[in-house]
């Protein structure tokens, strides 16, 4: 296993960062946002919301799941605030992060996306599975 890491490591694939294949433009919230919001956001494709405070500080993350979660428990969504459903202090990378240690994270978290944060803690994109394996196809296009 290690001699494979090595090899995708020393790929071109291997030596891309975050910053070179995450989205920039996100879709966030606040803690306030109804979750009916959120879920009309998941509609147009984004399956997780970042929440932000007033500086742009990821407090936490909203999923499907979450969402999910909170009408199994027969909760009306135009009733639930973001902040009630959050997953506080979620996984997040930074834009210098490996390619390999992104695929860890993901796969270690069983996540489809993660936040990337700058050194302040400030949301700045976000990165999803299919952005890594975009990433894969044009380095070796």
């Amino acid at each position: 296993m290690t001699d494979v890491r090595g090899a995708l490591r020393d790929s071109k694939f291997g030596q891309m960062t975050v910053g070179a294949i995450m989205e920039k433009e996100v879709q966030s919230a606040n803690k306030e946002t109804e979750s009916d919001m959120l879920a009309s956001y998941m509609m147009e494709g984004f399956g997780s919301v970042p929440i932000i405070d007033g500086n742009k500080k990821l407090l936490g993350i909203v999923s499907e799941f979450d969402l999910l979660s909170a009408l199994r428990k027969g909760k009306n969504l135009n009733e639930v605030k973001a902040g009630e459903i959050m997953t506080a202090n979620p996984v997040s990378v930074t834009q210098d992060t490996n390619v390999v240690t992104l695929i860890d994270v993901l796969q270690n978290n069983h996540l489809i996306r993660v936040p990337v944060v700058d050194s302040t803690g400030k949301l700045i994109g976000i990165v999803a599975r299919r952005d890594l394996l975009r990433g894969y196809l044009h380095t070796t296009a």
